[in-house]
């Protein structure tokens, strides 16, 4: 009436059997759902693993490529930090010098001035003096 076989210990075709006998057997003829559904979750682990390093190299290649950046912009403002110094020691320099030439100028209207004011003053002092 019913089909189901006896119980065999000793027989390692039976599958219950064998299931007693290796439980834990990964060999693929005694593959559990569950073990799929282990792996399936074991290789959906791995990608997600896989996928996270690659972000994180890409996210240290981008940090490494900032650091450079960060680097040649410093090196831009010491240049440039060094030059503006350049500049204002020259333009100090440049200052002084024009205040030197405008009183040398300022010094020679006046000198001429009164030399024009003694050429005129001296002959009329003397024209009426007499």
């Amino acid at each position: 009436m019913s089909s189901a076989q006896a119980y065999d210990p000793y027989n390692p075709f039976s599958d219950d059997a064998a299931r007693e006998l290796h439980p834990q057997d990964p060999s693929p003829f005694n593959a559990q759902p569950h073990q799929e559904e282990g792996r399936s979750k074991l290789q959906n682990l791995q990608s997600t693993l896989d996928d996270t390093a690659g972000m994180m190299r890409d996210n240290i290649q981008a940090i490494n490529e900032r650091g450079e950046v960060l680097e040649d912009i410093d090196n831009r403002a010491y240049t440039l930090q060094n030059n503006a110094s350049l500049f204002n020691k020259s333009a100090n320099q440049v200052r002084k010098d024009m205040w030197k030439k405008n009183l040398k100028l300022k010094l020679c209207v006046a000198l001429v001035v009164i030399i024009i004011i003694i050429v005129i003053v001296v002959p009329l002092v003397v024209h009426f003096s007499n």
